[in-house]
């Protein structure tokens, strides 16, 4: 559906976009996330035939983004951060505009503007259709430009950070629409937040200083995650600094921290990537007769592998990237 091969963008001597490669298959959710400035905006609009990239190749359903793009945007609908409207239009005479300008015939115009404001929940429960662009939150504005979207019933949607802005009703809103398009369309949506990333798409690609840091499934990316397994065990019985002797001669532990927690002593227990030292950190608190109120495994999760991934693409990365507000 979407192919890039060494996609590169230079901002005069600033490097944007560096060598990057992906594929998005057909019907999936893919969110491309990365930190600002990692390069995600120059990419969404190199492939939506809004600029030219430097170097390297990106086809969309087979279509050439430079060399075929009046094709391409046929089959695209892009959404930017920030959606251009007419803010002193009403909904449907904007829509009816948006539909003229894209070549959809004037009879076939009305069903085209009220079927993408169905799918946009723009003439349900309550219409916003009549009412000025002006009016309406910015919830309801960022559905028209998704409707604006819709309206030529592409099979690609380009979506770039589609809930920047909102609140979170509007932002638990706007996930399960996206959820929705996605039974009928491939989705590319663009973020910086992991939790919406990994909630809405089946597939994520990371993005660092202009290159691709990681890409596959959100349970594939959790595979990766590396670093020490953590045990936090609450006890009492004897001094803090005794029972930490006792916890670190368990077998498999490297560390043991403590601090007071009222009347009781929080330890944590570090031991290597992917042991779980519970059992046998339990047990040695239980043999010196210690009272135990919580034990419980930490491991790093999806966000530490995001921060480290993205922070060491950073800091490996030869020059400076990013002149976007991405």
């Amino acid at each position: 559906m979407i192919e890039v091969k060494k996609l590169t963008k230079w901002y005069g001597r600033t490097l944007a976009v560096d060598n990057i490669s992906f594929h998005v298959k057909d019907g999936s959710v893919v969110g491309f996330l990365g930190p600002n400035a990692a390069g995600k905006t120059t990419t969404l609009r190199i492939l939506t035939c809004f600029m030219p990239a430097t170097s390297g190749s990106a086809k969309v359903q087979g279509f050439d983004v430079f060399t075929q793009s009046v094709e391409v945007r046929k089959r695209v609908g892009y959404m930017p951060e920030n959606a251009p409207l007419y803010p002193e239009m009403r909904v449907r005479e904007y829509l009816m505009f948006r539909a003229a300008l894209r070549g959809i015939p004037g009879q076939q115009r009305r069903k085209a503007v009220d079927r993408a404001a169905e799918q946009c929940w723009l003439s349900k429960p309550e219409s916003m259709m009549h009412r000025r662009i002006d009016q309406l939150s910015r919830g309801y504005r960022q559905r028209v430009g998704l409707a604006d979207c819709l309206l030529h019933d592409p099979p690609v949607l380009v979506l770039d950070e589609p809930t920047i802005g909102l609140d979170p009703a509007q932002v638990r809103e706007m996930r399960n629409l996206v959820r929705q398009l996605g039974e009928n369309h491939t989705i590319v949506l663009s973020s910086h937040i992991l939790a919406e990333v990994e909630q809405v798409c089946g597939e994520i690609i990371i993005i660092a200083a202009g290159r691709i840091a990681a890409e596959g499934t959100p349970a594939e990316l959790r595979r990766r995650v590396t670093g020490p397994s953590r045990v936090i065990i609450e006890l009492r019985g004897e001094q803090p600094e005794t029972m930490a002797k006792v916890l670190a001669e368990v077998p498999g532990v490297v560390d043991v921290q403590h601090a007071r927690a009222g009347n009781w002593t929080r330890l944590t227990v570090q031991g290597p990537e992917d042991d779980d030292l519970r059992p046998a950190v339990a047990q040695a608190a239980m043999q010196k007769g210690y009272s135990l109120r919580e034990l419980r495994r930490e491991i790093s999760s999806l966000e530490d592998f995001f921060i480290q991934i993205t922070y060491q693409q950073s800091m490996g990365a030869a020059s400076p990237a990013g002149a976007e507000a991405s």
